[in-house]
């Protein structure tokens, strides 16, 4: 799976950062993309023609799409209110919420934008996670889980205090109850890979949730140790286990590796070790 984010086509766009992307993105022969928000940058047709036509242009596999708060018409006012996701829908998908199921795996896709009330943190409503236990109630135990959202359920444990969306906890609580194994977000425009017991240990200390948060992958606004950078991750399910790899881009190289992180499933137990060592060879 493919997990890039954060494009904000418009001025922070980078188009040769852009092109890296599209250059690597077959390599990977990736046969999932998922793409966590902020896909314009002030929501404008134009931006999302531009970002319909580079997304297309990735390989022609499943794509996971969900809109960002950038991605919602900020000065806009008439329109954020009354059709908010118009144009998002018009140009990326219909649903914003939905569900996509694989042979091993199951995705599902939030709406975290929140228009009328909290334009930056977003929200995950009670509706959105009664529908995520009527998706994932029934998923057998060898089934991976997975969720995409744009808002972090999680802050990543730098200096940079994000504030995460309100009743993030009580979702983050009921996603370990129904078994999901990872969630992939967006946002925060810097990269963190770890699990959801590094900063909320909630009330089951055994399982946790794997974290994976994308950088900005194509525009200018990296923050934090990302500052100035791009990034995407590349996760592949290995029975029990679950790799990502880091990708950074350098100028005039392109997009390379820089970290493999080994996961078990959550609750899971994986008797070698050595199939826990992450390489980059």
């Amino acid at each position: 799976m493919l997990h890039i984010s954060d494009l904000h086509f418009g001025p922070p766009f980078l188009p040769r950062v852009g092109e890296a992307l599209q250059e690597i993105a077959p390599r990977l022969t990736p046969d999932v993309i998922i793409v966590t928000g902020d896909i314009t940058q002030r929501a404008k047709p134009s931006q999302f023609e531009a970002a319909r036509r580079f997304i297309d242009r990735l390989p022609d596999v499943p794509k996971v799409i969900v809109p960002g708060n950038h991605d919602v018409p900020l000065y806009r006012i008439r329109e954020r209110l009354s059709r908010p996701l118009d144009l998002y829908r018009k140009y990326m998908t219909p649903e914003l919420d939905g569900v996509l199921r694989l042979e091993r795996a199951v995705i599902l896709w939030l709406n975290s934008t929140s228009p009328y009330r909290a334009i930056s943190n977003g929200r995950i409503h009670l509706d959105q996670l009664a529908y995520s236990r009527k998706v994932l109630a029934d998923a057998s135990p060898e089934t991976v889980k997975f969720i995409a959202a744009h808002h972090h359920f999680h802050p990543a444990p730098d200096y940079e205090r994000d504030q995460t969306m309100p009743k993030a906890k009580r979702a983050m609580d009921i996603f370990v109850e129904l078994g999901v194994d990872m969630i992939f977000g967006g946002h925060l425009h810097r990269a963190y890979i770890g699990n959801s017991l590094d900063v909320y240990a909630g009330a089951d200390r055994e399982h946790g949730i794997i974290i994976v948060q994308c950088g900005t992958t194509t525009s200018r606004q990296g923050r934090g140790r990302e500052r100035e950078k791009n990034s995407f991750n590349f996760v592949e399910v290995d029975g029990d286990l679950l790799h990502v790899t880091h990708y950074l881009y350098f100028e005039g190289e392109g997009f390379s590796p820089i970290s493999r992180h080994t996961f078990p499933r959550p609750g899971r137990r994986v008797a070698d070790a050595s199939r826990l060592r992450g390489s980059l060879a």
